[in-house]
């Protein structure tokens, strides 16, 4: 049994679960639970649901998960601007219904552009775990995570990874964009301003480019300090 099917056989739970892989060494990561986020406008991206389409596929990149964390609340004490993440999952098979009962899964860098579980040049974090999570989706095909809203690297437009499982197969990955007007007003602020702003805008990005109108997550928010809200619909075919 592979990893995977092992969550499809779990199912969904409230417990943080760890399953090492690889000879990796197991973790307990945080199973916090706070959220904090306020609602005050709405800065639009993506959609699958109306178009009723497959979401883009891309790649996983260099840093995907190599342990699984069963949990809603991936920052693990990570300091930044709380991102409320909801992902609706939908069978483009039959007329973008909900899917429930899928695994999806998110990863993302910090605030200085650092992913857990590798080193990155100087930065070692092969012994961390922030930034991950599993969830199972509900009737209504959501997931919801709470999250750091996620900082940049050099050469990437600013994104989060998503991957979606469905009885122990992958049935798509993918990845959201966030709108600029977003990003500029973040990175202008608390532990992103040594920083400043991405360099890399999504219109230039080798991911984005070309498909940003479907990648690009709504947000609904108040500010860098009560935080945002963002959704995102996933298209799948199974």
């Amino acid at each position: 049994m592979t990893r995977r099917e092992a969550l499809g056989t779990l199912g969904v739970t409230s417990a943080v679960l760890t399953w090492a892989c690889g000879g990796d060494t197991p973790t307990s990561p945080s199973s916090a639970t706070t959220t904090a986020t306020t609602t005050t406008t709405t800065t639009s991206g993506g959609t699958t649901s109306a178009a009723c389409v497959v979401s883009p596929t891309e790649t996983a990149g260099p840093y995907p998960s190599l342990s699984d964390f069963i949990r809603s609340d991936v920052r693990e004490g990570k300091s930044g601007t709380t991102l409320t993440l909801t992902l609706t999952i939908v069978n483009t098979n039959s007329s973008c219904a909900p899917l429930s009962g899928a695994q999806v899964e998110i990863w993302q860098c910090d605030a200085d552009g650092h992913y857990s579980q590798y080193v990155q040049g100087s930065y070692n974090g092969s012994s961390q775990t922030f930034l991950r999570g599993i969830q199972t989706t509900d009737s209504a095909g959501q997931v919801r995570f709470t999250t750091v809203y996620p900082g940049w690297y050099q050469g990437r437009a600013t994104h989060i990874h998503i991957e979606v499982t469905v009885n122990g197969r992958s049935v798509k990955v993918t990845q959201i964009a966030f709108p600029e007007s977003v990003n500029a007003t973040v990175y202008a602020t608390g532990v992103y301003a040594s920083r400043g702003v991405n360099p890399t805008a999504n219109a230039s990005d080798g991911i984005f480019s070309d498909s940003l109108s479907s990648e690009l997550a709504t947000i609904t928010g108040g500010d860098p300090n009560g935080g945002y809200t963002a959704t995102y619909t996933v298209g799948v075919a199974v």
